[in-house]
C-alpha cells in the first residue's frame, strides 16, 4: 500500500499545483486510489497505511482542507458517478481509524453528500436489470477491481466508457441504472454510501448541527420515493428501505439532540410517504411510524408526544380529493390503532371538534369517524370492566347523525353513507344494537313514530335536492330496516315511494332496493301497500335494467311469497280444531296464511296496481319464469278459505275468496294452463253462478234479507268480480278442457249473454270465454271465425230488437203522460213503469254488449245497430228525452251509447269522420262528468288511430284540464301526457299554456303529476320550451292581449287560460308557475329570460306600448318586477366550489374538464351579465319616472326590484356607475329616499296600531290604569320617527354634498340644484337607443344558439 499512498499524495500535489482553486473537483483516478486505500484500511482495521497517508500530507505541508475541498467539489459539480464515488470516499475518511473527525467533518461536506445521493436518483434512467459484474478480473471477496485506464480524461465516446462497480457483501451483480453521462450506475454504490452514512452518525452527533439533521432527515425520507421508479420491483428496493430505516432510527437517538424535535422532523418528512396511495413507499412510511417509532415511544416520552400528535398533523395535511383522502384516512386510523386506548380517546375528541370546523375538516371528520369505529376495537366500551356511559364511539355516532343535516352537499352524502355502513356493522351484535337504538331513539317505538329524530332526517334527506344525498339516505333507510323492528312510519315510506319515480336512474334503483328491503323484512299493511304502489309501476320505466329488477323483485317478494303461503295452507294440512275436535283453534284467515299474504293479495287487487301486475305477469310468462307452484298455491288458498268458512257453519252463498286471488290466478293461468285443475274451476263456477231460472240475480231484497240474517255485508259486487276472473281463467285454460265440458260451458255462457241481464263487468269475460271456447272446439281458424260470427250476429240482432222495443215503449210512455195535468199514477201506469225499468236495464246491457262485440270481432256488420245508437246519443238534443222509472236509467244508457259508438268508430274510419265533430260538441255541452270523462278517453284513442282527424280538436280536449270535476281533469291530464310522450301531440301554444295551469290545480295528485311532467318529460323532450314561452305565459296568465306573440288574440271570458286578479291567491299561483318554469332553465336561459322580460315588458311600459292604467297590464308589470327579483332567476352561485367538486369526486367525475368548462362559462356569463345590467338600469330609471308621474302603486315593487338588483349584481352595476356618475347619484338618491319613506311608513303603522288597540280597551281594564306610561311610549315612538327622518335627511344631504365636492375636485361644473332634487337620465344616454338594444327577441332553436347573445 506504500506505493498507493505515494501515488495519492503525488496526484494531490499535482492537482493543487494545476488547480490552486479549491472549487476544482478531484480527479477520478485519485478518488479510486484513495478509495482503494480506505477500503483496505476499513477491511483490515490496520491504521498503518492511513496514518502514513496523513503523515505524508503533513510532511508535504498539505492541509486536510486541501484534501476535503476537492472531494466536496467533486460531489457538488462532478458527474453522477464521480459524485457518488466522492461521497463514499468522504464518509470512508470519516470512518478511518484515528482520523481527525472534527477536522474532516464540515456542514458543507455533509450537505454535499446529501446532494450526491439525490443526484444519483435524478441521473438514473429506467431500470436496465442487473449489471454485468462478473468480469474475470473481479474478485468474489471484498475489495475493489478497477478497469484499465483507457482515456483518463473520461471522454464521452463508446471507447471511453468507464464502469464503476463496487462489490460489497453480496455476491453476483446488482441492479443498475444508466446515467446521463453514459455510465452504468450501480445501486450497490448507493448502498455502500448509505451504510457508511449510518456508521458516521455513530461518530458525529448532529445536535450541534440542527440544519444538517433536517437535511439528512428530508433526504433519507425521500430516498424510497426517488428509488421507487427504478428499483421498485426488486430486492434492492427492500434493502434501500431498510438502510433508510436504520438511518432514521439512528437520528432519533438522544445523541443527536432533543428527541421530540428529532421525531417531529422525521414525522414531517414522512408525511408524503404516509399519505400516498397504496404503494411500497406508503408501506415504508407506515412500517417506520407504527413498528419503529411506536416501539421507541414506549421508552421515550419525548418521542411519544410527537407520535401521539402525528395523526392530528396528518389531518390538516390530508388532500381534498376523494381517493387520496380515503387513503389518508386509512393511514391515520392505522396509526391511531397502534396507540394506547387513552390516546385513541383523545384523538376521537379531536375529531369530534373537527366536525364543527370548516367544510373540508367536517368532511374528513365524517370519514375518520366511520373508519375509526370500524377498525378500532370496542368503540362503545362494551368490553370494559365498567361499561362507559358516554364512550367515544357514542359521541362520534351522534356527531355523524348531526352531519347528516350539514349545509354542504358532499358532507351530507358522506355522513349518510357512513352512518348506513355503521348501522349495518353494529346491528349484528346485540349489545351494540341496543346502543344504536338508544342513540337513534329506536328503543321506544311510540317515541320513534311520533318525534323520532331519524324519521325526520330520513324524510328530509330522501327528498333532498342533491342526488348523492338522496341516494345515501335511501341506503341508510334500507340498513335501518333490521334495527327499527317495524317502526317505520307512513311518512318515511311515502318518501321512499316518491323516490321510486325520481328522474335519475341511480336514485330509482336505490329507492327500489331500499323499499324492497323494508318489504322483505316487514309485513305490515302500510309497507305492503306502499311497495305495491311504487315498485310494480316501474315495469314501464324507460331503463331496461330497472324493468328487469322490477320483474325479479315481483317474482321474489310477491309470487314466491304466495307460493310459500299456499304450500303451507293446503286444506288437507290445515286443522281448524284441536286434537279433541271440540275447540276451534283457527278463527281468522290471517292465521292460516303467513307473511301477510292476504294483505298482499288484497292490495294487488287495487285498481291502481292491477295494470302493472298484469304487465309483470305477462312479461314473466313470456320469459317462462312463472312456476307452476304459483297457480297451485292460489288454488290452495281459495280452497282453504272455503273450508274455513264452512267450518264456521256459514252459508256458502255468502263466501267469497280472499280478495285478489282470482285476479292473480287469471293472470298467471294464461301461461300455466296445465297447472289449473278443471274440477276446481267447475266446482267454483257452479258455486259462483248465482243466476236463477227466472233470469235475475239473487241480489235485491232477498239478498239483503239474507245478509241481515247473518250480520254480513252484501258481497254481490265481489261475487261478480270473482265470476269475471274465473271466466278469464277458464278462457285461459280452455285448450286443456275436455271437448264435452267445453261445449256445455259455451252453450251456458251464450245463454247467459242472450238474456242481457248480467252485471256489465261480466259481459266482456263471457264474450272472451266464448270466443276462446269456439277456437278450441273448431278444427281450423276459418271454422273458429265462422262459429264466432254466427253467435255474434245473433247477439247483435237480439240487442237491436231490445233497443227498438225500449225506445218504442219509452216514446209511448212519454206521449201518454205529457198531455195529463197533473200526470196520473194509476196501477196500469205503475206496471208500465216497472216494465220500462226492466227494459232499460236490458237496453243498457245490450248497448254495452254491442261495444264489447265490436272489440273482439271488429269486422262484424253493424248496419242494424248504428241507427239505434245514433238515436240514443242524439235523443237529448231534440224531441222527447229518454225516461224511465223513479231511478232514471237513461243517463246510464246515454253514457253506454256514447261508449259503444266510440268503439265502433275505432273500427270504422269512415264512420269516425262523421261522428268526431259530434263527440267534440257533446264534450263541450254535456253537463255529466261521466260522459265528459268517457268522451275524453274516446277522443284520445282517436288521436292515436286517426291523428290527422283529431289534431284540430286538441284545444277542445285540453279545455277539460280546467273541468270542474277532479276526475275529469286528472283523466285528461294522464291521457294527454301519454300522447305527449308518444309525440301524437306537441306541447306548444295553447296546449302548453293550459298545461301550465295544472301546476296550481286544486288537486294535489294533479299538481304532483304536473311537476313531474315539466321537470322530467318536457325538460328532456323540449328543453327550450320554458324559455321560448315564458313572456307569453306572463301575458296570458294575466289575461292581457297586448303582447305581439300572444297566440290568443281576444280576452278569455271563461278564464280557462288565465289566473288574472290582484288578490294574494292569484298572485301566488302565477308566481308558482313562473318559478316552476325558471327552475327548468339552464343558466344561459335565465340570463336571456331576464333580458326578454326587461325588453318586452319593462321597455314596453316605458315607451307606452304597455299601458299602466289597465288592471291586467298593471298586473303584468307587477309580475315582471316580482320575477326579476326572485331567487330562481338568479344564476347559481359559485360559492362552495370545493365542496361541489368533492361531490363530483364521489361520483368519479372528471374534475379537470369540469373546471375548464366552468371557467369558460363563468367568463361568458360575466360578460353577458354586465351588458344586461348596464342596459336594464336606465330602463328602470325611466320607468320609475313614468310611474311617479302617474302616481302608480307599482313604485314600491319597482324599488324593491331595483334594490335586489343592486345587491345581486353589485360588481356589474359598479362598472356601470364608473362610466355614468350622474346615473349613480340618481339611483342612490332614489333608493335612499325610498328606504326612508318605507321606514317612516312602517313606524307610523306601528303607532297607529298601538293607538287603535288603546282606543278599543275598556275603561275598567287594569291594563289601561297606567295611561300616562302608554302615552309616554307613544310620544317616544313618534319622536323616534321624527329623529329617523331627520337622520335620513342628513345622510342624503351628506351624500349629495360629497358628490358635488368630488365633481369640484375634478374641475368639473357642479350640476344645478334642481337636477339634484329631481334626477334625470344623463343627456348623452338616448332612451330609444337603450330600448332598441335590449328589445331584440332571442328565440333559441338549439342549445348551440345560446352563444349568439
Amino acid at each position: 500500500m506504500e506505493d498507493t499512498v505515494s501515488q495519492i499524495v503525488s496526484d494531490l500535489e499535482t492537482h493543487l499545483l494545476n488547480s490552486p482553486d479549491s472549487s476544482t473537483p478531484i480527479s477520478e483516478s485519485t478518488l479510486l486510489e484513495l478509495q482503494t486505500l480506505l477500503d483496505y484500511t476499513l477491511r483490515s482495521k490496520d491504521p498503518v497505511d492511513i496514518e502514513q497517508f496523513f503523515d505524508e500530507l503533513s510532511e508535504k505541508k498539505v492541509a486536510l482542507s486541501c484534501l476535503m475541498d476537492p472531494i466536496v467539489a467533486a460531489m457538488e459539480s462532478g458527474p453522477t458517478h464521480l459524485a457518488i464515488l466522492a461521497a463514499k470516499v468522504y464518509l470512508s475518511l470519516l470512518l478511518s481509524p484515528n482520523a481527525p473527525v472534527l477536522t474532516l467533518f464540515t456542514p458543507l461536506g455533509f450537505y454535499a453528500v446529501m446532494r450526491s445521493i439525490r443526484k444519483f436518483f435524478r441521473s438514473s434512467g429506467p431500470s436496465t436489470g442487473k449489471s454485468s459484474g462478473q468480469d474475470p478480473g473481479q474478485s468474489s471477496g471484498r475489495g475493489l477491481t478497477r478497469n484499465k485506464r483507457g482515456t483518463r480524461g473520461g471522454g464521452r465516446g463508446k471507447g471511453s466508457k468507464l464502469r464503476v462497480e463496487i462489490l460489497e457483501e453480496e455476491e453476483g451483480g446488482g441492479d443498475g441504472a444508466e446515467g446521463s453521462e453514459g455510465r452504468k450506475l450501480d445501486v450497490r454504490m448507493l448502498f455502500c454510501v448509505l451504510d457508511r452514512l449510518e456508521m458516521v452518525l455513530g461518530l458525529i452527533h448532529l445536535d450541534r448541527f440542527p440544519e444538517c439533521l433536517k437535511a439528512l432527515v428530508q433526504t433519507v425520507a425521500e430516498v424510497p420515493v426517488m428509488g421507487l421508479e427504478n428499483y421498485g420491483n426488486s430486492s434492492s428496493y427492500d434493502r434501500l428501505c431498510g438502510l433508510c430505516t436504520h438511518i432514521l432510527c439512528e437520528l432519533l437517538k438522544a445523541d443527536h439532540g432533543d428527541q421530540k424535535n428529532s421525531a417531529t422532523e422525521v414525522l414531517k418528512a414522512l408525511v408524503p410517504a404516509v399519505l400516498l396511495l397504496k404503494s411500497q413507499v406508503h408501506g415504508f412510511g407506515m412500517h417506520f411510524v407504527i413498528d419503529k417509532m411506536m416501539g421507541m415511544a414506549k421508552d421515550s416520552d419525548e418521542i411519544k408526544k410527537a407520535v401521539v400528535y402525528f395523526p392530528r398533523y396528518l389531518v390538516y395535511q390530508a388532500p381534498e380529493k376523494s381517493e387520496p383522502r380515503a387513503a389518508a384516512v386509512d393511514s391515520i386510523v392505522q396509526i391511531v390503532g397502534a396507540m394506547e386506548y387513552i390516546d385513541q380517546v383523545e384523538f376521537a375528541d379531536h375529531v369530534i371538534k373537527m366536525a364543527d370546523g370548516k367544510h373540508h375538516l367536517r368532511l374528513l371528520a365524517v370519514d375518520l369517524i366511520s373508519v375509526m369505529m370500524t377498525l378500532l376495537r370496542d368503540p362503545f366500551g362494551i368490553d370494559a370492566e365498567n361499561m362507559v356511559e358516554n364512550s367515544w364511539g357514542m359521541r362520534c355516532l351522534e356527531v355523524l347523525i348531526r352531519r347528516c343535516m350539514d349545509t354542504t352537499v358532499g358532507i351530507r352524502a358522506r355522513a349518510l353513507t357512513n352512518l348506513a355502513r355503521l348501522v349495518e356493522l353494529f346491528s349484528k351484535n346485540e349489545s351494540s344494537r341496543a346502543i344504536l337504538k338508544k342513540i337513534l331513539a329506536f328503543d321506544n317505538k311510540e317515541h320513534f313514530r311520533q318525534v323520532g329524530p331519524v324519521n325526520e332526517l330520513l324524510k328530509q334527506r330522501c327528498s333532498d335536492q342533491k342526488a348523492a344525498v338522496r341516494k345515501a339516505a335511501l341506503l341508510l333507510t334500507s340498513k335501518l330496516t333490521g334495527l327499527v323492528d317495524g317502526a317505520f312510519d307512513g311518512g318515511v315510506l311515502k318518501t321512499m315511494g316518491r323516490a321510486c319515480s325520481d328522474p335519475l336512474v341511480s336514485i330509482r334503483k336505490a329507492a327500489m332496493s331500499a323499499l324492497s328491503e323494508v318489504f322483505r323484512t316487514l309485513w305490515e299493511d302500510n309497507v305492503t301497500k306502499e311497495w305495491l304502489q311504487s315498485i310494480p309501476c316501474l315495469i314501464s320505466d324507460n331503463e331496461s335494467s330497472i324493468q328487469e329488477e322490477c320483474e325479479n323483485l315481483f317474482l321474489e317478494l310477491v309470487l314466491d311469497r304466495v307460493s310459500r303461503a299456499g304450500a303451507t295452507s293446503s286444506p288437507r294440512r290445515c286443522n281448524f280444531y284441536d286434537s279433541d275436535g271440540r275447540n276451534k283453534i283457527i278463527e281468522r284467515e290471517e292465521e292460516l296464511f303467513p307473511e301477510g299474504v292476504l294483505c298482499l293479495l288484497r292490495e294487488i287487487y287495487n285498481g291502481e296496481v292491477t295494470p302493472w301486475v298484469k304487465k309483470l305477469c305477462e312479461n314473466l310468462g313470456k320469459k317462462k319464469r312463472l312456476k307452476p307452484k304459483v297457480a297451485i298455491a292460489l288454488q290452495n288458498i281459495i280452497n282453504t278459505s272455503e273450508s274455513l268458512w264452512l267450518s264456521r257453519s256459514m252459508p256458502i252463498e255468502k263466501w267469497t275468496a280472499p280478495a285478489g286471488t282470482w285476479f292473480l290466478l287469471s293472470e298467471v293461468s294464461a301461461f300455466l294452463s296445465k297447472s289449473v285443475d278443471w274440477a276446481f274451476l267447475h266446482h267454483h263456477w257452479k258455486l259462483l253462478d248465482r243466476h236463477e231460472e227466472g233470469g235475475q240475480f239473487k241480489c235485491s231484497l232477498e239478498q239483503e234479507e239474507l245478509d241481515g240474517t247473518f250480520g254480513l255485508e252484501s258481497n254481490t259486487v265481489a261475487w261478480a268480480g270473482d265470476r269475471v276472473f274465473l271466466l278469464k281463467t277458464i278462457s285461459n285454460v280452455s285448450v286443456e278442457l275436455p271437448p264435452e265440458n267445453a261445449s256445455e260451458l259455451a252453450l251456458n255462457l251464450l245463454k247467459r249473454v242472450r238474456e242481457f241481464n248480467m252485471h256489465l263487468t261480466e259481459v266482456n269475460a263471457h264474450l272472451h270465454a266464448l270466443r276462446n271456447l269456439c277456437k278450441q272446439k273448431a278444427g281450423s281458424p276459418e271454422e273458429a271465425d265462422s262459429l264466432v260470427r254466427k253467435w255474434v250476429v245473433e247477439l247483435l240482432s237480439n240487442a237491436s230488437e231490445i233497443l227498438e222495443t225500449y225506445m218504442s215503449n219509452d216514446l209511448a210512455a212519454n206521449n201518454d203522460t205529457t198531455l195529463l195535468t197533473p200526470p196520473t199514477q194509476s196501477s196500469e201506469s205503475r206496471r208500465a213503469g216497472t216494465t220500462l225499468s226492466k227494459l232499460s236495464s236490458q237496453a243498457i246491457s245490450a248497448v254495452y254488449t254491442i261495444g264489447s262485440i265490436v272489440v273482439i270481432f271488429p269486422s262484424v256488420e253493424l248496419k242494424t245497430v248504428i241507427p239505434a245508437l245514433h238515436k240514443i246519443i242524439t235523443s237529448r238534443r231534440s224531441g222527447p228525452r229518454l225516461s224511465g222509472s223513479t231511478k232514471d236509467p237513461a243517463p246510464r244508457l246515454y253514457f253506454q251509447a256514447w261508449l259503444a259508438m266510440g268503439k265502433i268508430c275505432l273500427a270504422d274510419e269512415k264512420l269516425a269522420k262523421r261522428y268526431i265533430p259530434l263527440f267534440v260538441e257533446e264534450l263541450e255541452k254535456s253537463d255529466s262528468a261521466a260522459i265528459r270523462n268517457c268522451i275524453v278517453a274516446v277522443l284520445t284513442d282517436f288521436c292515436v288511430r286517426y291523428t290527422a282527424l283529431v289534431d284540430s280538436y286538441i284545444s277542445n280536449i285540453t279545455k277539460c284540464l280546467r273541468d270542474p270535476c277532479e276526475v275529469v281533469r286528472r283523466q285528461t291530464f294522464i291521457l294527454l301526457t301519454r300522447l305527449l310522450q308518444r309525440d301524437y301531440v306537441k306541447c306548444r301554444g295553447v296546449i302548453f299554456l293550459r298545461f301550465l295551469l295544472t301546476l296550481v290545480d286544486e288537486s294535489e295528485k294533479i299538481r304532483q303529476r304536473a311537476d313531474f311532467l315539466f321537470g322530467n318529460i318536457l325538460k328532456a323532450k323540449t328543453p327550450l320550451l320554458p324559455y321560448n314561452s315564458f313572456v307569453e305565459a306572463i301575458y296570458v296568465l294575466n289575461d292581457c292581449n297586448v303582447h305581439s306573440g300572444h297566440s290568443i288574440s281576444q280576452r278569455d271570458p271563461s278564464r280557462l287560460n288565465s289566473i288574472s286578479g290582484d288578490d294574494e291567491k292569484s298572485r301566488s299561483q302565477r308566481m308558482h308557475i313562473y318559478t316552476s318554469l325558471l327552475k327548468q332553465m339552464a343558466p344561459e336561459h335565465l340570463l336571456a329570460t331576464f333580458a326578454k322580460v326587461c325588453a318586452e315588458i319593462l321597455a314596453a311600459a316605458s315607451d307606452g306600448t304597455l299601458k299602466v292604467e289597465n288592471a291586467a297590464e298593471l298586473s303584468v308589470l307587477q309580475d315582471a318586477f316580482t320575477i326579476l327579483s326572485c331567487k330562481e332567476i338568479k344564476l347559481p352561485s359559485n360559492r362552495g366550489t370545493s365542496s361541489d367538486s368533492a361531490e363530483v369526486d364521489e361520483d368519479g367525475g372528471d374534475s379537470g374538464g369540469a373546471t375548464a368548462s366552468a371557467g369558460k362559462g363563468k367568463l361568458v356569463t360575466q360578460a353577458v351579465k354586465k351588458n344586461l345590467i348596464q342596459n336594464c338600469i336606465p330602463i328602470f330609471v325611466e320607468l320609475k319616472r313614468i310611474l311617479q308621474r302617474k302616481n302608480s302603486p307599482l313604485i314600491g315593487p319597482l324599488m324593491e326590484c331595483l334594490r335586489t338588483l343592486l345587491k345581486d349584481y353589485k360588481s356589474e352595476i359598479d362598472d356601470l356607475f364608473v362610466s355614468d356618475q350622474q346615473l349613480q347619484r340618481e339611483v342612490m338618491y332614489d333608493m335612499q329616499k325610498y328606504e326612508a319613506g318605507r321606514a317612516k311608513s312602517n313606524a307610523t303603522a306601528d303607532v297607529a296600531t298601538m293607538q287603535k288597540s288603546e282606543a278599543f280597551r275598556s275603561p275598567g281594564d287594569p291594563k289601561t290604569v297606567n295611561g300616562s306610561a302608554i302615552r309616554k311610549k307613544l310620544n317616544e315612538t313618534q319622536a323616534t320617527i321624527t329623529k329617523a327622518a331627520s337622520e335620513v335627511g342628513h345622510a342624503v344631504a351628506e351624500v349629495t354634498s360629497r358628490s358635488v365636492l368630488k365633481e369640484v375636485s375634478k374641475a368639473s361644473l357642479t350640476p344645478p340644484i334642481g337636477s339634484l332634487s329631481a334626477p334625470k337620465v344623463k343627456a348623452s344616454v338616448k332612451k330609444s337607443a337603450i330600448i332598441a338594444s335590449v328589445r331584440k327577441k332571442h328565440t333559441f332553436d338549439s342549445d348551440e344558439d345560446i352563444e349568439d347573445i
